[in-house]
């Protein structure tokens, strides 16, 4: 896991290519589009284990909810038009809505109708898993032009005892420490703030399948938001805590804006290290936000008690670009080259933490690097290259107790760039690999 490769436009395009497969299910936290998109993942990664957790299991405080699906959905209006309609766009409907085959007034209709008068042509995604209701969302400008009459109101859909469904694969490697790699799969049709997540993901695990070999075991979770990582956690949560070393949430990963990123709650873990460290060197520019500002799963892995080391690297952060949480999150706001760019990005780290050792130099003062022809042998006040100044200034920290990430971060190279050169200091016995 040396060689980070050329940057792959077809890979990229693959990636691309999933978001497009999984955009029209019709996800929610519980149910068949949870399903169905596990299936997806399931042709590229034919291990990964899907696991049925039965509705009304306590999970830590909460309770898993019951299943909810849904098969159509639509208002009518007088001359029989279907006005609004979930088959054209599943965010039409509020997620967990109860049935409903009704007539009713525009004025009752409008309790029901949920719009954003601040961006008129944007349909809202708006939930409620966990008070009954139902509802309708629809742009602004559609809003302002309905009709007074009757309109009939459907809601094809059923709430009853069913299961929560989740992924999970587990890539081992030849050590006991973990990586987890964290996504979810349970916003419909919205193509940043959640397809770009799994897709990201998936690839990331394909790659890693294909290593001859892996220093960490990865953990690699597909789950609803927030009930999926609580539910997760109550029950893995002695292993993950005893074994993690870092872990990634995975999600906004897929437009062409500037990098974001949001740490774990102790902010100075493993995890931020190597985001941070990568982000640095590989961007021109990117958002360090605040743990106050969280809004994803980092809020259960981080929590009190669990307090496991996870950090978010992502594009446009949750809730800070303007297509959030509406239709406007479509697949033109999502590119291959924003999505490869997260996967290259989170791969970086992933190989920093393969080669995140301690060293110990072997040598009493600095070593004769002349006579292993690691040294120019005329020295002239120009002689001593950038490798051969960053092979001096690693040997002067490698004193078996920073790792690699902190020495690189003192003498101020990318991680990557210390990789063959640990690799020549070994063979030629000047260093020593110490115990993690």
């Amino acid at each position: 896991m040396h060689s980070f490769g050329e940057k792959d436009s077809t890979l990229h395009k693959e990636i691309y290519d999933f978001v497009e497969k999984i955009y029209p299910f019709p996800r929610s936290i519980t149910g068949n589009g949870v399903r169905q998109t596990l299936q997806e993942v399931q042709h590229h990664l034919p291990d990964l284990k899907i696991h049925e957790i039965p509705s009304g299991t306590q999970v830590f405080d909460w309770q898993i909810p019951d299943e909810w699906n849904i098969y159509d959905a639509c208002v009518i209006d007088a001359s029989g038009q279907r006005i609004i309609d979930w088959k054209k766009n599943n965010l039409h409907v509020v997620s967990y809505s109860t049935p409903v085959n009704t007539s009713m007034s525009l004025e009752e209709l409008n309790k029901h109708l949920y719009s954003l008068p601040e961006q008129p042509d944007a349909i809202p995604y708006i939930t409620s898993y966990y008070k009954p209701c139902w509802g309708f969302c629809i742009t602004h400008n559609q809003r302002s032009q309905l009709k007074q009459g009757q309109y009939r109101v459907v809601i094809d859909s059923q709430l009853k005892p069913g299961s929560l469904t989740y992924g999970e694969l587990i890539i081992k490697g030849e050590e006991a420490s973990e990586i987890l790699l964290s996504t979810y799969v349970c916003h419909p049709s919205m193509a940043n703030n959640e397809c770009s997540g799994p897709a990201v993901t998936t690839f990331l695990a394909k790659w890693l399948l294909k290593q001859p070999s892996r220093r960490h075991t990865y953990r690699i979770v597909y789950i609803p938001e927030t009930i999926g990582s609580i539910t997760y956690l109550s029950r893995n949560i002695e292993q993950m805590k005893a074994h993690t070393i870092a872990g990634f949430v995975i999600t906004c990963a897929g437009d062409n804006r500037d990098f974001s990123f949001m740490p774990s709650r102790r902010a100075n873990t493993i995890a931020d290290k190597v985001a941070l460290h990568v982000l640095k060197h590989h961007t021109q520019k990117f958002t360090h936000y605040s743990f106050l500002e969280r809004g994803s799963d980092e809020r259960q892995y981080c929590a009190p008690m669990v307090d496991l080391p996870v950090v978010s690297v992502m594009r446009s952060k949750y809730g800070q670009y303007p297509e959030y949480h509406t239709s406007l999150d479509n697949l033109s706001i999502v590119s291959p080259e924003g999505l490869g760019g997260t996967y290259e990005l989170l791969k970086k780290c992933l190989i920093a933490l393969e080669q995140n050792y301690r060293y110990q130099v072997t040598t009493l003062c600095e070593p004769q690097l002349g006579k292993r022809n690691l040294y120019p042998a005329l020295s002239t006040k120009s002689s001593v290259g950038e490798h051969v100044k960053t092979m001096m200034n690693l040997l002067a920290y490698c004193d078996g107790e920073k790792d690699l990430l902190d020495i690189a971060e003192i003498i101020k190279v990318p991680i990557e760039t210390c990789y063959s050169i640990i690799s020549l200091l070994i063979e030629q016995k000047l260093l020593v690999r110490k115990a993690y």
